[in-house]
């Protein structure tokens, strides 16, 4: 492990940048972004997010993440309701053609991602990721065995 807090930061922002660039690369194909694959990602669950959920999930600000809202609803790959239990927010959804885009790429990106899964040793660096987002949550360790994934089998952050 980087012996100082600024390597270890280092290490990490660059792997980050090489990652959404190689992600970025595959989604180039197809006209789409990397916070609009984000946004799709986490729509795909079907079950409608507000704009918060959704601005974290995308890492954008929130009106940056309306603009992008806006060109998806544009583009027919999303729409938004009222919040059935809350009247004063709006959920947004998959189309039926969002989902259809959103397996799309996601078939794709994954296609590509598995040359990196193969140079990495199975799920350790899953477990060694979790583990040091946890720490620097000031969350106790859970149970370092258990990771928490999506749709598509990645690692996401576990519910507080």
């Amino acid at each position: 492990m980087a012996g100082r807090p600024q390597e270890l930061l280092h290490l990490l922002t660059r792997a980050e940048r090489l990652a959404v660039r190689r992600v970025q690369s595959v989604l180039d194909e197809f006209e789409c972004s990397v916070e609009a694959w984000r946004v799709l990602d986490l729509l795909s669950d079907g079950r409608g997010h507000n704009m918060t959920a959704l601005a974290d999930h995308a890492f954008l600000p929130a009106p940056s993440l309306t603009r992008l809202v806006d060109q998806l609803v544009d583009q027919n790959l999303v729409y938004r309701r009222i919040d059935p239990a809350d009247r004063r927010r709006v959920l947004a959804h998959l189309t039926p053609r969002g989902k259809q885009r959103w397996q799309l790429l996601a078939r794709h990106v994954r296609a590509d991602w598995r040359e990196v899964e193969r140079a990495l040793a199975g799920e350790e660096l899953d477990h060694l990721l979790a583990r040091l987002a946890e720490a620097l949550e000031g969350r106790p360790a859970a149970d370092p065995t258990a990771v928490t994934t999506d749709a598509a089998g990645t690692a996401v952050e576990r519910p507080r």
